[in-house]
């Protein structure tokens, strides 16, 4: 198992997004467990993204990268639960679909082991996934005030 304080991070944005969100969040019980949930499929999908990318790196398979499309998919439903169907399916749609189109991208990278489009393809997923919890945040915060 790759130790993450020496892998890279794949999702800093949104890793760091969730934390800044649990932490706005402290006082509104209804929006931290969402967040909370967030906040641990991130983590989740970045611990398998860096041991799959120590798999394509080493030319091997690893579970990494087999459970990859899973965590990506659990946390890509977390922060729909988070942000709001309602949301996510409507005005949201543009952050839903970016994010789709990411997970696609990344799931042919790892089956064309190719580590810099697996790359790249992070890099565009971890800017949706943590713009959708920025935007969503924002407009949670305004309805609750």
């Amino acid at each position: 198992m790759p130790r993450l304080d020496r892998e890279p991070t794949f999702l800093p944005l949104t890793i760091e997004t969730t934390n800044a969100v649990a932490r706005a969040t402290a006082t509104e019980p209804a929006l931290r467990a969402p967040a909370d949930v967030v906040s641990r499929r991130a983590k989740e999908a970045d611990a398998a993204a860096a041991e799959c990318w120590a798999a394509l790196l080493a030319g091997c398979d690893a579970p990494g990268c087999r459970t990859l499309p899973v965590r990506l998919r659990a946390l890509s439903e977390a922060t729909s639960d988070y942000t709001g169907m309602r949301w996510w399916l409507g005005r949201g749609s543009e952050h839903r679909h970016r994010v789709g189109a990411a997970i696609e991208r990344i799931e042919e990278a790892v089956a064309e082991r190719d580590g810099a489009d697996f790359a790249e393809a992070f890099v565009g997923y971890d800017q949706a996934v943590a713009a959708a919890l920025v935007n969503a945040h924002s407009r949670l915060e305004t309805h609750a005030q």
